[in-house]
């Protein structure tokens, strides 16, 4: 079984969402994440910040953003085990950040440990 990270992807990280339904929100996260889990294909995940980001470019520059340059901001991760790089999409399209419209999933598959470079 391998292991795949899920990008939770928002269009526009600017927009902000009322407290109510940042709640309902987590609650659909939670319980979207709470199916992973109960299958054993849960291993860890986590939402990210707006706020604080910096990139570090070629020779050492750094910047605020990466908000100036990209309206699309990158909202949460999280890793999940899958049998095939299908069954991790098949969990990706579950996620409740789709409900905005412009938002993502992307799925990536984690390379291995196994020594081989």
């Amino acid at each position: 079984m391998d292991e795949y990270m899920l990008l939770l992807r928002h269009e526009d990280g600017s927009k902000i969402a009322s407290p109510e339904q940042m709640q309902v929100w987590m609650k659909q996260t939670m319980d979207w994440i709470g199916t992973i889990s109960a299958k054993g294909k849960f291993v860890k995940g986590t939402g990210l910040l707006f706020e604080g980001s910096k990139v570090v470019r070629w020779h050492g520059v750094v910047t605020d953003g990466p908000f100036g340059e990209i309206k699309e901001t990158l909202g949460g991760q999280m890793i999940v085990k899958a049998d095939s790089f299908e069954e991790a999409v098949e969990f990706a399209k579950g996620c409740p950040v789709l409900q905005g419209e412009g938002n993502s999933v992307e799925v990536r598959k984690i390379a291995k440990d196994d020594g081989v470079h």
